[in-house]
């Protein structure tokens, strides 16, 4: 039962930095495999009682630019169990109505993952409910340059005019165009750093940090974290009165 109520103001958008699955089976004397292994059945906990909460939005941190600089073993079984996920995550998401939407770069995936990734966006194409976010390959310098590119082939193809570039036409080039932008970001495993996630989409995002390692993640974390948030005024560079 959620410990909620209706004094509780929900965010729209969540995203979250899915940290400390290495950290977790270290703990455990563990291999980092089984970390990331039960890190997945916490990310089902996290997407599934965001649906029941009517949570719109939902961006996770799956796989950032900088873990390609992982060694060679870790980032094949990483890649090899988001294609594992994604194939095997699908019924459920799609008897939870979730849209799936999977932002970053997957010109360095392989084929098969691409595939997965195609399969699971048309097979979510239609649904209503939450809209799920995974951003794999991703990271918000990569996001904000890819960005700059595409305005300024539009310039120089004369399709879009410079006094045309605005802060909200700009946002529409980004991964998350035409999406509202995170009003929380929950990151675990204990760091306070965003690392290079989502930089432009959350210049006025509420930050949460919690010493939970992720595979530790549970709905009662989920709800702690949204109560912080409920508590907090967002005064978007205004005055609170």
């Amino acid at each position: 039962m959620s410990a909620l109520g209706p004094s509780h103001r929900l965010p729209r958008h969540i995203a979250i930095i899915m940290d400390g699955n290495g950290r977790w089976a270290k703990l455990r004397n563990l291999s980092r495999d089984k970390g990331h292994v039960r890190g997945v059945e916490a990310t089902r906990v996290a997407i599934e009682h965001c649906v029941r909460l009517g949570i719109e939005n939902l961006t996770l941190f799956a796989f950032s630019t900088e873990n390609w600089n992982r060694s060679g073993q870790e980032v094949d079984h990483l890649l090899a169990l988001l294609a594992e996920a994604l194939e095997n995550e699908s019924s459920l998401l799609l008897k939870n109505n979730v849209k799936v939407k999977i932002v970053g770069n997957r010109e360095d995936f392989s084929g098969e993952l691409q595939k997965a990734i195609a399969k699971l966006e048309i097979a979510t194409q239609e649904n209503q409910g939450l809209r799920l976010f995974i951003a794999a390959g991703y990271g918000g310098r990569w996001d904000i340059t890819n960005a700059v590119r595409t305005v300024a082939k539009k310039v120089s193809a004369g399709t879009l005019g410079i006094s045309d570039i605005t802060e909200d036409s700009f946002s529409e080039f980004l991964s998350l165009g035409g999406v509202t932008d995170p009003d929380l970001l929950i990151r675990t495993g204990g760091e306070q750093r965003i690392s290079n996630y989502l930089l432009w989409q959350l210049a006025y995002s509420e930050l949460y940090f919690t010493n939970c390692l992720w595979p530790d993640f549970s709905e009662s974390e989920l709800e702690a974290a949204i109560k912080s948030y409920s508590g907090r005024q967002r005064r978007f560079g205004l005055i609170g009165e």
